[in-house]
């Protein structure tokens, strides 16, 4: 167990009471499917999410000032322990938490390739085919809204989702929890764990989210962090006139704050979407076509405005459309390709597509404009941005898997 797992763990045992426990119930009504939601459906926090105004786009940043990264914080209702997080790392890697036993949680978040892939789009359920980036794990233990489009407000409730999600694990709940009371260690540990003669699926999830909350930054490892503790050494010369281009001329603080960077709220950048709708691959245009018509939109505007149209799909309003969550920027050395749809293979791609004004779209936020960094800015920016990230990737070894026996 890594040293920053075992502070978590410690920390959680020494105080519970630093959150507010959620309720099955509160989770649920925070966490909507997609029938239910209508039109003008209120997403949560959606009076913070309106782009500042144009008065307020100034060359310095106006979000929460960039700070060292504290550990996590589990929610009462599902504290850590050392047995809780071993059963999770299982469970992460063990694809009988899938459909058709061929996808685990870590088919398309795997440790050496920064807990994503390295593909643009993430690898889809056999027979399908995805059509988003897949997001790396790392640090998503700090985020309150999971997945590009935030339709997920806490790990527990992310674990499921992605399990059962048609281009992802494709699980059905009482076929993976009949897999689990098939073998006996799982009974013996989640009896243990969770006081139950069989185990139950939704304390799988809580096991994972436990696990999820160990894969984060060690802030000793973080040349960014040891800098912020007074190691005036840990930056480069480089790094440090990058660290002030980004929370001044290049504005990439306004959005990337805090000791996350990310202020978890939606932007429309115009990210081009030719990787998914140019795609000459008929089952990747099934795939897109399927999300769009299950996610509320109708033939009429798939066919006038094709694309990926993320916060649209959980709040139903048509100033959503194209609006995605700000990714942090911590451990950014190992999680590429970027963006929601993985179209800049490189740091140095992305900076460019900021150093222009972003692309055209429909509501493409005010933030965006053409920044004017010559070369020795944008090398200076990019040496600020790699450090955020650990001296060394974040990994872990796959771990030895229980075997099924048959019950009598």
């Amino acid at each position: 167990m890594t040293r920053i797992a075992k502070l978590l763990i410690a920390a959680a045992l020494a105080s519970t009471a630093l959150s507010v426990p959620l309720s099955a119930q509160e989770a649920a009504n925070d966490n909507p499917s997609m029938d239910e939601l209508v039109p003008d459906a209120t997403y949560p926090n959606a009076a913070e999410n309106k782009d500042m105004s144009d008065g307020a786009v100034e060359n310095v940043s106006t979000g929460a000032p960039l700070a060292r990264l504290k550990p996590p914080v589990a929610p009462p209702d599902n504290p850590m322990s050392e047995a809780k997080v071993e059963l999770g790392r299982m469970l992460f890697f063990d694809p009988r938490l899938s459909g058709n036993s061929s996808m685990p949680c870590s088919a398309c978040h795997l440790p050496d390739l920064g807990w994503g892939t390295d593909t643009p789009i993430s690898f889809g359920y056999p027979g399908t085919t995805h059509w988003r980036n897949s997001q790396t794990i790392l640090n998503s233990a700090y985020y309150n809204k999971l997945f590009w489009d935030g339709s997920k407000t806490s790990l527990e409730a992310q674990a499921p989702a992605a399990a059962h999600g048609a281009v992802a694990g494709n699980g059905d709940d009482s076929i993976m929890e009949m897999r689990l009371a098939f073998i006996p260690e799982y009974v013996t540990r989640f009896k243990e764990l969770f006081g139950t003669e069989n185990p139950i699926i939704a304390d799988a999830w809580r096991a994972i989210a436990a696990y999820q909350r160990t894969i984060v930054s060690d802030p000793e490892n973080v040349p960014f962090d040891r800098f912020m503790d007074g190691d005036e050494t840990a930056l480069s010369e480089e790094a440090k006139r990058g660290m002030e281009l980004f929370e001044g001329k290049a504005n990439c603080a306004t959005c990337h704050d805090g000791a996350l960077f990310s202020n978890q709220k939606f932007y429309d950048l115009g990210v081009p979407q030719d990787v998914i709708m140019d795609s000459s691959d008929p089952l990747q245009q099934i795939t897109v076509r399927w999300e769009n018509y299950a996610k509320g939109v109708t033939e009429e505007m798939y066919y006038s405005d094709p694309g990926d149209m993320g916060l649209y799909y959980v709040t139903k309003r048509p100033s959503d459309r194209y609006k995605f969550r700000v990714p942090s920027l911590r451990e950014l050395t190992y999680t590429g390709p970027y963006m929601h749809n993985g179209t800049f293979e490189t740091l140095a791609e992305v900076v460019d597509f900021y150093n222009e004004g972003g692309g055209e779209s429909v509501n493409k936020t005010d933030l965006i404009k053409p920044l004017g960094l010559d070369d020795q800015e944008k090398a200076d920016l990019i040496a600020f941005l790699e450090s955020l990230s650990s001296d060394e990737p974040i990994l872990d070894q796959e771990p030895e898997l229980p075997e099924i026996q048959a019950r009598r």
